[in-house]
C-alpha cells in the first residue's frame, strides 16, 4: 500500500479524531488500559460515561488496586462481560505492585487478562511503541483498502501499512474511520479519505470485506431465581467469584440447566449472552435460603450493583406485582 494512503489517514485524524475522555496531549497508560478494557464488545457512547466515573472514583492504577473488589464489581455493573471486571481488578493490583505499566507489548501481554490486541494498543497508543492493534474497527478498514476477504489476511497486512512512529496515531485514526465512516453497512465512501487509495470501493462492493462470520445458533438455557421480599426490601446475594457473572450482587437461585424448570413464575426474563440465551424465572418465596446475603432497599435497587441480567428481572418482577392492584 502506497504510503501517501496513510499520511492521507494521518491527516484526517489530525482534523477530524474524536474527543473522547481517554485521549490526552500526553500519554497515560492507566486512561488507555482502562478505556481499551471498558471499549471491547461495548460502544463508545456507553463507555464514555462510565470511563469518567471510574475517574472521578479511582484516578489512579494505584487507586483502583486498592479498591475493594465489591465496589469496582458494583461501578462495572451494566457494562456486561464480567470477566473483563475480574481481569482489571487483578491487572490493577498487579501493576501496582511493579510501581508502573510496563511499556512494551510483550511484558504488558504478561499483566493478567491482557490479551494480545489490549497489549498492542496500550504498547502504541501509551508508549509509542510499534505495536499493531487490530480490533473490529482496524480489521474492517484494513480488509477494505487492501481487499481482503478473509480476516486472518488482516494483521499481516496492516504491519505493512502502519507508519513507524506513529503506531499509535494510526491504529486511532482507523478505529475512528471505521467507527464513523467506513461503518459495516452503508459506508460513506463518498466523505472517505482513502476511497481513491480502497480496493473495496473500486470494486464498488465494499460491505462485502471482510466476509462476514459464520453465525452459530446459541443454545436456550432456564433458570431460577427467588423474588424474597420483606417490605420494601428484597434478598440479595453474590454470586460466586469464579464462573459467569462472578462476583456479582445477584437474586439468588440455583444453578441454570437446559430445562425449563416447572414453577409458578410471577414473571420470566430472557437475557441474551455471548454464547447462549436465558429465561430468567422469577419465583415467589417466603424466607432467604441459608447462606450470606442482604436485604436491599427496592427504592435504592440501582445502588446494589447488579449486572443488566438481574436488573432487569428485578424490574420484571416488580412490574408483575404492579399488575393486578392496576388491574383492580
Amino acid at each position: 500500500m502506497d504510503a501517501t494512503a496513510a499520511a492521507k489517514l494521518l491527516d484526517h485524524y489530525a482534523a477530524n479524531a474524536r474527543d473522547l475522555p481517554w485521549r490526552l496531549a500526553t500519554r497515560d497508560p492507566y486512561r488507555t488500559w482502562l478505556s481499551e478494557v471498558m471499549l471491547q464488545q461495548t460502544t463508545v457512547a456507553t463507555v464514555t460515561p462510565r470511563f469518567r466515573r471510574f475517574l472521578e472514583r479511582w484516578p489512579t492504577v494505584q487507586a483502583l488496586a486498592a479498591a475493594p473488589e465489591e465496589e469496582i464489581l458494583g461501578e462495572w455493573a451494566g457494562l456486561g462481560y464480567y470477566a473483563r471486571a475480574r481481569n482489571l481488578i487483578a491487572c490493577a493490583r498487579a501493576v501496582a505492585e511493579r510501581g508502573r505499566f510496563p511499556a512494551t507489548e510483550s511484558e504488558l501481554r504478561k499483566l493478567p487478562g491482557l490479551g494480545a490486541y489490549t497489549a498492542a494498543a496500550v504498547a502504541a497508543i501509551a508508549f509509542g511503541e510499534d505495536a499493531v492493534p487490530v480490533d473490529t474497527n482496524v480489521e474492517r478498514v484494513v480488509a477494505r483498502v487492501f481487499g481482503l476477504a478473509k480476516r486472518a489476511d488482516v494483521p499481516a497486512a496492516a504491519r505493512t501499512w502502519f507508519p513507524a512512529g506513529r503506531h499509535g496515531d494510526f491504529a486511532q485514526a482507523l478505529m475512528d474511520l471505521g467507527a464513523s465512516i467506513c461503518r459495516p453497512k452503508r459506508p460513506a465512501c463518498d466523505r472517505c479519505p482513502l476511497a481513491a487509495d480502497c480496493r473495496a470501493a473500486a470494486l464498488g462492493t465494499p460491505e462485502a470485506f471482510p466476509a462476514p462470520k459464520v453465525k452459530k445458533e446459541r443454545p436456550h438455557r432456564h433458570g431460577v431465581a427467588w423474588w424474597i421480599r420483606r417490605g420494601d426490601e428484597v434478598w440479595l446475594v453474590r454470586r460466586p467469584a469464579e464462573g459467569l457473572l462472578g462476583g456479582m450482587a445477584s437474586l439468588p437461585g440455583p444453578e441454570w440447566t437446559d430445562d425449563r424448570p416447572q414453577v409458578n413464575a410471577l414473571a420470566i426474563h430472557r437475557h441474551g449472552f455471548t454464547h447462549f440465551s436465558l429465561d430468567l424465572h422469577l419465583v415467589p418465596q417466603g424466607d432467604p435460603p441459608a447462606g450470606e446475603g442482604w436485604w436491599q432497599p427496592i427504592a435504592d435497587l440501582a445502588a446494589a450493583g447488579l449486572p443488566t441480567l438481574y436488573r432487569k428481572a428485578a424490574e420484571a418482577a416488580l412490574a408483575a406485582e404492579r399488575e393486578p392492584k392496576l388491574a383492580a
